[in-house]
């Protein structure tokens, strides 16, 4: 029985059946997660999805600069009032008085409408998950990432998930460690190079997405190049991400 880079033991020898890890010496990362104790070096813990710690620190802030102090003005005094010089109020007129309208002199002259104002919709985004045959094939070609020779799935079918919350994990469920990811790829058809936590999707403040990927044993790649473990990477429509053996997931604005 073989033992992955995360400690789980396998009874397939080039993936962890567990977690999607090439079966590899381990490394001794130096942090755990504080939620169930597994080694965590990344942001996030590749067990059950904790965010051990966040991606970027605070940009420091400048320091208020404060007013140049304005010297006080020498007082005056106060000149004498003579109630003699000042001016008696003047005298308002009255309104005049306008007649109602004659119903004889034609009618009334109604305001033109208002245009009505313009109604702001906010944009949607999810992600289209397919198959992708070129990717497979490079994949394929390069044996120290897949391990072995994979079946290319026959089933193409394609499913559409919302990108909605505060994050979208991206992996495979696994109910004895608590994970349960938005975007769920396992099933009968599940890529065996995809990690229980492989990549996160997270949200913008102007309502844009980015991805990241918290240290995945394969790797992510966005348009063809592979995104360092770590890096929050802004997303835009018709993005392509890749990961695992075959999977895509294609990014929409709507």
């Amino acid at each position: 029985m073989a033992i992955c880079p995360n400690g789980h033991d396998s009874l397939t020898d080039d993936f962890c059946e567990a977690c999607g890890a090439r079966i590899a010496p381990a490394g001794n990362p130096e942090d755990t997660c504080p939620w169930c104790g597994n080694p965590s070096p990344g942001q996030f813990c590749g067990h059950c999805g904790f965010r051990v710690r966040r991606p970027f620190p605070s940009e420091p802030q400048p320091a208020p600069v404060p007013p140049a102090p304005v010297p006080p003005a020498s007082p005056e005094p106060a000149a004498a009032i003579s109630w003699s010089a000042v001016p008696a109020s003047p005298t308002i007129p009255a309104s005049p008085i306008i007649p109602a309208p004659d119903s004889h002199s034609g009618p009334v002259q109604a305001a033109p409408p208002t245009a009505p104002l313009p109604t702001f919709t906010p944009a949607t985004w999810s992600v289209v998950v397919t198959s992708d045959r070129t990717y497979y094939d490079q994949m394929q070609a390069d044996r120290t990432r897949t391990g072995r020779d994979l079946p290319f799935p026959a089933d193409g079918a394609e499913r559409r998930f919302p990108l909605t919350g505060k994050q979208v994990r991206i992996g495979r469920r696994s109910a004895a460690r608590g994970v349960e990811p938005e975007i769920d790829l396992s099933g009968p058809l599940a890529d065996p190079g995809i990690s229980r936590l492989h990549a996160l999707l997270l949200p913008a403040p102007d309502g844009s997405w980015a991805v990241l990927d918290p240290g995945s044993a394969n790797g992510t790649l966005l348009n063809g190049r592979e995104i360092a473990p770590g890096d929050l990477i802004p997303l835009r429509d018709g993005d392509r991400i890749n990961l695992g053996a075959w999977t895509a997931l294609t990014v929409r604005r709507e």
